[in-house]
């Protein structure tokens, strides 16, 4: 789909890197420009205790850098500046997830990159808009968008995500219009300046639970996993095997079907629960009487027979089980570097097309500074005196 289409990653840790994974998986180059002052991108070093201490690729770097070129330079450096300039002018996109002011002061800012290259569309992530300095984390971000305040049980603290759920929002908005944007340009031959901040994506993703402050003047609250508008839908329920399956029973044929399936068709009738809107207001009594009903069966039982009936219902999984499904399977990415090892991975563009867009192919994430002889030779025709010359004088580095 963007074969020959080329970007230049100015980002790092999640939210830019996850775009120019998106890209690569689409056909696009992407070159990973790294700091050489910091040695790369910080989630290199965000390692679990049981991950080797010896690699530059941990299990959190890996999950948005495949398709990748890593080079390594020093932006600071006017030689380091020149090669930026040189590959802007080639590129086609530039991601960038600068604090607003630190792309001007390092002259990277979309206003001198699109002066070299007018048809250059530039991305940028922030934290909280261009105009607001504030540097954005994702565990910030989820807490002041509103969703911290509302996830968790009912009589447990604010939680957040167990995912940088902010940066992932994000990211997908950004794609968005960066697609817009090629199109845009396609049948124009202008660039462009994009901007996604943290905060707007995380608010704009707030769906319904914005809606019910907004329209109906109800401050959501943790209600754990259950939904404050459908009930049974997201209940979690414990089975004999000491287990859990969740529930989505959004209609009331499916509420009847449920209650006639555990035995006790009298519920659906009781006129606590006949609507959705009474079972709301007597969740507690229906809970009540439902979960004694599930532990009488193990779960992978239980949701045979609710498959059967058509009610809507899943087993909750840990990440084992998750990748044991096949469509977990079907997008896993595979590949092998230079010494033998080989790593496994997780496609971000989670969609098939009858053109063969997605590219099943992609290199794996990248060695810090891997690709920077390659890059300067086959990108910008540096010759091996002009390489040699900016390593001596580190304004680049090249992994050996």
């Amino acid at each position: 789909m963007l074969k020959g289409i080329k970007v230049l990653e100015l980002a790092s840790v999640l939210a830019g890197p996850s775009v120019g994974m998106f890209l690569a998986e689409l056909g696009a180059d992407v070159i990973k420009v790294e700091n050489i002052r910091t040695h790369g991108d910080v989630t290199r070093i965000w390692k679990l205790s049981t991950e080797c201490a010896d690699t530059d690729i941990s299990a959190y770097y890996s999950s948005v850098n495949w398709g990748k070129m890593s080079l390594a330079v020093d932006l600071t450096r006017p030689e380091g500046l020149h090669i930026i300039y040189r590959l802007a002018k080639t590129c086609d996109i530039v991601l960038a997830s600068y604090k607003p002011g630190d792309a001007e002061k390092l002259k990277v800012d979309q206003k001198t990159l699109r002066a070299l290259n007018p048809a250059l569309i530039y991305g940028h992530i922030t934290g909280y808009g261009s105009q607001n300095s504030r540097a954005g984390f994702d565990a910030i971000i989820q807490a002041e968008s509103g969703f911290t305040y509302m996830n968790g049980e009912p009589d447990g603290p604010p939680t957040k995500m167990p995912v940088a759920l902010m940066d992932v929002l994000t990211a997908h908005q950004l794609k968005e219009a960066l697609l817009l944007a090629l199109l845009h340009r396609e049948r124009t031959g202008q660039g462009q300046y994009i901007e996604s901040s943290l905060i707007q994506g995380g608010i704009a993703s707030l769906i319904n639970q914005a809606a019910n402050w907004l329209v109906a003047g109800t401050v959501p609250q943790r209600l754990g996993s259950d939904h404050p508008n459908i009930v049974p839908y997201g209940t979690i329920f414990r089975t004999k095997d000491k287990k859990e399956i969740v529930l989505a029973v959004g209609t009331e044929k499916q509420f009847s079907a449920l209650c006639s399936l555990l035995g006790k068709p009298e519920i659906a009738a009781d006129t606590r629960f006949a609507r959705n809107f009474d079972r709301v207001k007597n969740k507690a009594a229906l809970m009540a009487l439902l979960q004694p009903l599930f532990s009488e069966f193990d779960r992978d039982q239980m949701l045979e027979m609710l498959a059967e009936k058509r009610i809507p219902a899943g087993g909750v999984f840990n990440m084992r089980e998750v990748f044991e499904a096949p469509e977990a399977k079907n997008m896993l990415l595979h590949a092998e570097y230079e010494n033998g090892n080989t790593i496994t991975g997780v496609r971000s563009a989670a969609f098939s097309s009858d053109t063969n867009g997605v590219n099943q192919r992609l290199l794996p994430p990248p060695h810090y500074a891997e690709h920077t002889r390659h890059v300067l030779k086959t990108w910008l025709q540096f010759d091996d005196n002009r390489i040699e010359t900016l390593l001596e004088k580190d304004v680049i580095y090249a992994r050996k």
